[in-house]
């Protein structure tokens, strides 16, 4: 049996949030998460680990100690995540994106793909917000 490592990649905030997202960081309860988020380490080694012994048909772990699983109380524990209250997000079927993205951003990206912007393209449109932006 061959081991295989993962490259693993994770895209850290360089700097604290603007104060003019903070507040609302706040009242959806992700400030906590985009501070803690800054120098976060991951380990390949144990990334990797984990991967092999998730059973996407039971969604839980499998280790040497049982089957393990993580649930919305471990979240709420470890990441200070709240998991109750009002919904953050919610799914979206069939969207046209480009007016999505117009309506909110007032410019349309020219690559989207499914919903997904790159952040490359946000830091460069968007790097200094005007102080009377309301979204």
């Amino acid at each position: 049996m061959e081991y295989r490592i993962l490259q693993c990649h994770i895209h850290n905030l360089s700097s604290p949030p603007s104060p003019l997202i903070e507040t609302y960081l706040r009242e959806a309860g992700f400030l906590h998460m985009a501070i803690i988020s800054r120098g976060c380490k991951l380990d390949p080694k144990l990334i990797s680990a984990f991967v092999e012994r998730w059973r996407l048909e039971m969604h839980t772990f499998h280790l040497p100690c049982g089957e393990c699983i993580i649930t919305l109380e471990d979240m709420k524990l470890q990441l200070g995540l709240l998991v109750d209250g009002s919904i953050v997000i919610g799914s979206i079927q069939s969207v046209d994106w480009e007016i999505v993205c117009y309506d909110l951003l007032g410019v349309v990206p020219q690559m989207i793909h499914g919903g997904q912007i790159r952040m490359a393209w946000l830091r460069n449109n968007f790097a200094e917000l005007v102080e009377d932006s309301i979204k």
